[in-house]
């Protein structure tokens, strides 16, 4: 049978969303980016619970906002918390979850607020500051992603536990380290076998020059750089900026001079 171009640009448009709704990395790549081996083992995991120790620079709110984009287009009718330690950076992180919304080509919008997504399907992503009271308004959600995840208080994650063993969902941890202390350390360095742990390192990405992790290191000295850079978790004593100091410097993780 010979079909026309209309039916063939149909036919190809079904068996690629087919492919995008059983492979996410389709999905990632159909927004015009290349996943990194980490990134392609988290986007294709089915663990309910996973950690992502990344460093700075790596892509992990790419990861965050593919994962959210993906649960809502293709699960219809759930809820997506995404959580981050500020309302700063969870409208950055709102701002790229929506980039890759219009590069995708989903669902049409039934409506859109500062920090709200929602699909005529029913779909929502919500990212909110990092607030456990703020948290407990909602219920049923399908996926919480806690970003930076070292950076929030300890009480967020016991605040989102319950909410997720009532609707079976999935709990997302990424996040630089900051020191061996707090909830995201303890899950990391614990033997549960509940969570699937993964651990992205800025000099196994591609996008990060050495020239540029060289000149980090000698700012930040030999401890500093492996905890902001390699994703060691280590009490830093010795650095020249403090981490609150770092954090300030960085509107978000992926900084434009750099890529994504």
């Amino acid at each position: 049978m010979i079909l026309d171009d209309e039916t063939r640009e149909e036919a190809n448009a079904l068996i690629r969303d087919t492919l995008r709704r059983f492979d996410p990395t389709v999905f990632m790549e159909d927004a015009g980016l290349s996943p990194d081996p980490w990134q392609v083992r988290a986007l294709r995991s089915t663990a309910k619970k996973m950690i992502l120790l990344a460093s700075r620079q790596s892509g992990k709110s790419t990861v965050a906002a593919m994962i959210s984009l993906h649960m809502a287009i293709y699960n219809p009718g759930s809820l997506s918390i995404i959580s981050s330690p500020t309302e700063r950076q969870s409208i950055e992180l709102f701002r790229k979850i929506r980039t890759f919304y219009n590069a995708i080509g989903a669902p049409d919008l039934s409506r859109e607020l500062t920090t709200t997504l929602e699909l005529t399907t029913g779909s929502r992503i919500v990212a909110l500051p990092g607030d456990p009271e703020t948290i407990r308004g909602f219920s049923a959600a399908s996926l919480a992603i806690l970003d930076e995840a070292a950076r929030v208080p300890d009480s967020l994650y016991l605040a989102v536990s319950p909410m997720l063993a009532v609707s079976g969902g999935r709990l997302l941890l990424l996040s630089t380290p900051k020191g061996r202390r707090g909830i995201f350390h303890e899950i990391w360095i614990s033997q549960d076998p509940d969570w699937e742990r993964i651990r992205a390192r800025a000099s196994e990405c591609p996008r990060i020059s050495p020239k540029f992790l060289a000149e980090q290191r000698l700012l930040l000295g030999q401890k500093g750089y492996d905890q902001e850079y390699e994703s060691e978790f280590i009490e830093v004593e010795d650095q020249v900026f403090s981490s609150d100091s770092i954090d300030l410097a960085f509107d978000s993780d992926e900084a434009p001079l750099i890529g994504w």
